[in-house]
């Protein structure tokens, strides 16, 4: 039903834009490189990785509520010596971390390790079904984590495996259709990977991929637009994904942050990272909030740094809409030249599409929707016209 009401207020969400970043707390102990991050019930946990001392299997938690990092209990636990290393992978899936792969006291790892965050525990699971490598790329969809590329005692690789957790078994997925490569970054959004930059046999690249579970197939994206480079760090937050850092071809160790658009495949500088330029740094989202830090620039670097994005997408607008109320409790407004869509699509925060409404004629520049049965959180409208290119609106449900 779309009933027509005037309008009383109209927020543009331009308004909220930040594009800010905020300095936290320096991570505990000496500065370190090429570690390894996940998430778990808010924390973020960096571990491994490279220092002024040697390869570390250390880890450490930070808590978003304090500003403030507690030391946790080492890769592989009491029994963990050997372990050190650095250009791991490490992911969240399932309540549980896990880190493997690597270089350290071994030239190459292919062993894998689960944290369980209740019992404060590390337990050996599967080894990685590919070779022996360093410098891979791992993302999750949903509860399958993904993890390939790098480099192994044979040189660079292409060929990419799926871990089920419940299951503790991989297997091989479609090898990454461009060139093999190692240290590219790997991030999920919207039900997708992605996977791109990195360096290969002669090359630093700027070229960038999705990855789509469901048919197990790889697309071309629009290339990064920042110069070719690896090292960089990469993090999703649904409609738009971050990349930058990193060492470039002109090896210059950068600060530059692009953000990528889901819906219309194009790129758009941000605000640069305040700190110095570095490469093997680390990002991770902690409950929708950003956070970046450490790595390597001849220094071994140990600070930490909130981005705040912009919460507006007009940039990607092709017809300018707004909505109000915003935060919404029953019946969102859309205001805006709307004579023309076919069709209006809600989502929620992880890019699925949860509500459809397909519009079979439209006089009227306002359209209603009613959202009371939708659960508290944030949601996204992708308005579709015949001819023009969707318009995405971000919204608050109360």
């Amino acid at each position: 039903m779309h009933k027509i009401i005037l309008p009383y207020l109209i927020f543009s969400l331009q308004a909220s834009a930040q594009n800010t970043w905020i300095q936290m707390d320096s991570l505990n102990g000496p500065g370190r490189s090429t570690a390894s991050a996940f998430v778990l019930n808010d924390d973020a946990y960096v571990l491994t990785g490279l220092d002024e001392f040697g390869f570390k299997r250390s880890m450490v938690s930070y808590d978003i509520s304090q500003n403030d990092w507690d030391d946790e209990l080492s890769l592989g636990g009491d029994a963990g010596d050997g372990l050190n290393r650095g250009s791991a992978v490490a992911f969240n899936v399932g309540g549980f971390g896990f880190c493997g792969l690597g270089t350290g006291s071994a030239d190459y790892f292919k062993d894998f390790w689960k944290f369980d965050p209740v019992s404060n525990s590390w337990t050996q699971v599967a080894d990685f079904e590919g070779s022996a490598r360093r410098e891979a790329a791992a993302f999750v969809v949903g509860q399958i984590a993904y993890v390939g590329s790098g480099q192994d005692a044979d040189g660079l690789t292409s060929d990419f495996y799926a871990y089920d957790h419940l299951t503790n078994t991989w297997s091989a997925i479609s090898d990454f259709p461009g060139t093999a490569r190692r240290d590219a970054v790997g991030f999920a959004m919207g039900g997708q990977g992605y996977f791109g930059t990195g360096v290969d046999a002669s090359t630093y690249k700027n070229d960038f991929w999705a990855y789509y579970p469901l048919t197990d197939t790889w697309l071309q994206k629009a290339d990064f637009p920042g110069t070719p480079r690896h090292g960089s760090i990469g993090f999703g937050m649904f409609p738009t994904a971050f990349v930058g850092m990193g060492e470039d071809n002109t090896f210059t160790y950068k600060k530059d942050i692009w953000e990528y658009n889901y819906f219309g495949d194009v790129w758009t500088q941000r605000a640069n990272f305040p700190g110095p330029g570095r490469a093997q740094a680390i990002a991770v989202v902690i409950e929708g909030r950003a956070f970046v830090g450490t790595g390597y620039n001849g220094t071994f670097l140990d600070d930490f740094y909130e981005y705040v994005p912009l919460l507006s997408l007009d940039q990607n607008n092709s017809v300018e809409i707004q909505l109000f109320p915003n935060p919404v409790v029953d019946i969102l407004t859309l205001s805006g030249y709307l004579n023309t869509i076919s069709a209006i699509q809600v989502l929620n925060e992880k890019g699925q599409i949860i509500e459809r409404i397909d519009i079979v004629e439209n006089s009227s520049d306002l359209v209603n929707i009613g959202v009371n049965h939708l659960p508290a959180g944030i949601y996204f409208v992708q308005i579709i016209s015949d001819n023009q290119t969707s318009s995405v609106c971000k919204f608050v449900k109360a």
